[in-house]
């Protein structure tokens, strides 16, 4: 049995329909729905909250689990380091600034990331580093350690 060109194109053309109306259905039943419009709503509302504070900020593990305080860390590092290869140089700062906060050898990791990083991202880490020391917002305990890194590199 051979399938001809016009029935191949009519078979084509009712998939196509038939693709084309499932879109507009589930278009119009998602459109329709209130609580998709309040969602909306609260996901654009936090959007512009977040844009407005200067971005999400990453919350701070446990310090007192060690294993959480470890895989945080790990996170951090493996994020800095993918957002800046893909050019996100601020956020990537910013984790790898998260990871040398919480980091037990905070001078031996700068000193790596120093031989790693590019001589300007390595500047920008340690701008960030210092804003951070001069919050008020974090536990003494870690401030007390950004204050020793920032000794430690001057």
């Amino acid at each position: 049995m051979e399938i001809s060109k016009t029935t191949i194109g009519i078979a084509a053309g009712v998939a196509g329909t038939l693709f084309l109306g499932y879109c507009i259905y589930f278009d119009h039943k998602r459109r329709k729905d209130p609580d998709f419009k309040k969602k909306l709503r609260e996901r654009r509302k936090a959007k512009k909250a977040a844009s407005a504070s200067g971005g999400p900020r990453t919350t701070m593990p446990n310090m007192a689990d060690h294993e959480e305080v470890q895989r945080f860390f790990l996170q951090e590092i493996q994020m800095g380091e993918a957002l800046i290869s893909s050019g996100d140089i601020e956020n990537g700062v910013e984790h790898l600034a998260n990871a040398v906060i919480v980091c037990g050898q905070p001078a031996q990791l700068l000193q790596v990331l120093q031989q790693t990083l590019p001589a300007q991202v390595f500047t920008l880490l340690i701008t960030r580093m210092r804003q951070y020391g001069g919050q008020s917002g974090g536990a003494e305990s870690e401030r007390a350690r950004l204050q020793d890194m920032n000794d430690d590199l001057e």
